[in-house]
């Protein structure tokens, strides 16, 4: 019972996870995605199979060893005082020291709590591929639509240069540069729609779904003014690490296994001697059948062996230990790297959202003077062109902030 509650709150604990984590997305259908995915995706499904089997085996080491049955048949009869032996039937139970069974119990349970935390992060794991793809698939729509702002924009500039070329302020040149610019960004517009296409086929395999399922992101995403504080010490209840704490109790439930196993057997039978009554003579015990109770006991005399478990199992023990050790410094680096990056992310998309300003301030006053003056058409290519820049980097700082919250929510375990 005890066991079943904590992974039910364990179980709790990751759909709270899955809320905090990925709220900033501003829509449902992310949460949607993820609860398909959860459900329907292989690897977690062979993961939960694999728990299954070692729960299973619970039942598996409950059974007593079997049960042993002999008959022999005497070839030559041997004569005795009450009559001839006909045959004999045997039977013989072997019974393991006492709490034997409930420690093989209580290994193979720890064994299946360790494999539950694999579940566990694998659940992690793909929540945290599911989103971080969705992430990508936004920044891809969303720069498509960059580049067709700017496309549209484009040929409101070659309309202008085109009733400047009539009345000679610029030459056709100019237009050709214009129209150059706009096959360029139409390049860019087409790669980028088959690099949704790559993406969403990636998307939809997560979720064990066909390849061209229609996928629905949200429009608008943006970065919070505040981002949540990051506590490196809830790392150690992190899955990841909680596993080897798991794996170490079953190393000693492996121990206490092998100190009930070391001790003897008994056991417990009996034989049956059918017997044929003397015809030659007359007395009470004539053809008295022969049973005998027997008891007996295996005892390891040579424990060798025993002993090289225990110290197998000590050194499995620290093997544990300084797993566990690697592991967390990993995460924690991991878990630092993330946090720096989104930090650099939130500083490059508020830089660019001032050069965005800055290059659309520039862009007016140079479409303000041709009424005034000739236009530039060369500065208004640059400016369009920085503008196109800008635009493209703060997508990219959004979707890196967004990833990296993903990693940091995988590692830093609020739940």
């Amino acid at each position: 019972m005890i066991m079943t509650d904590k992974r039910v709150l364990k179980k709790g604990s990751i759909f709270i996870f899955l809320f905090l984590a990925f709220h900033l997305a501003n829509g449902q259908s992310l949460q949607d995605y993820l609860k398909i995915a959860e459900k329907n995706n292989p690897e977690i499904q062979k993961f939960e199979l694999q728990y299954k089997i070692v729960s299973e085996k619970i039942n598996e080491v409950q059974t007593l060893p079997n049960t042993e049955f002999g008959v022999g048949v005497f070839v030559s009869e041997p004569e005795t005082r009450t009559g001839a032996q006909r045959f004999k039937l045997s039977a013989k139970q072997m019974i393991p020291w006492f709490g034997s069974i409930t420690a093989r119990e209580n290994y193979v349970s720890s064994l299946a709590d360790a494999k539950y935390e694999d579940v566990v992060i694998a659940k992690r794991k793909l929540m945290a591929s599911v989103s971080q793809s969705y992430y990508n698939l936004y920044a891809i729509q969303r720069k498509q639509e960059v580049l067709k702002e700017n496309i549209k924009l484009l040929k409101t500039y070659e309309i202008v240069a085109l009733s400047a070329v009539e009345v000679g302020k610029v030459s056709a040149v100019t237009v050709l540069k214009l129209q150059m610019r706009q096959n360029e960004l139409e390049q860019l517009r087409q790669v980028l729609e088959q690099q949704y296409l790559a993406e969403k086929t990636a998307f939809n395999k997560l979720l064990n779904m066909d390849k061209n399922a229609v996928v629905t992101v949200v429009t608008i995403l943006s970065i919070p003014l505040e981002s949540a504080l990051i506590h490196s010490a809830n790392l150690v209840l992190h899955p990841e690490l909680t596993k080897y704490d798991k794996l170490y109790q079953s190393v000693a439930q492996s121990e206490l296994l092998n100190q009930k196993e070391s001790n003897p057997m008994l056991g417990f039978g009996f034989d049956y001697i059918a017997v044929s009554k003397r015809p030659d003579m007359s007395f009470g015990d004539n053809g008295k059948d022969i049973v005998m109770p027997m008891l007996s006991i295996s005892i390891p005399v040579f424990n060798k062996k025993y002993t090289s478990k225990s110290k197998q199992n000590k050194l499995k023990q620290q093997e544990i230990t300084f797993e566990k050790q690697e592991r967390l410094n990993r995460l924690e680096v991991v878990l630092d790297r993330a946090i720096k990056n989104r930090i650099s992310a939130r500083i490059k998309y508020n830089t660019q959202a001032k050069n965005i300003q800055q290059a659309k301030a520039a862009e007016q006053l140079l479409i303000g003077s041709y009424e005034t003056e000739t236009i530039d058409f060369n500065d208004v290519l640059d400016i369009q062109e920085l503008q196109l820049k800008f635009q493209m980097n703060q997508i990219e700082s959004l979707k890196t902030y967004y990833k990296q919250t993903t990693i940091i929510n995988y590692l830093s375990n609020k739940v």
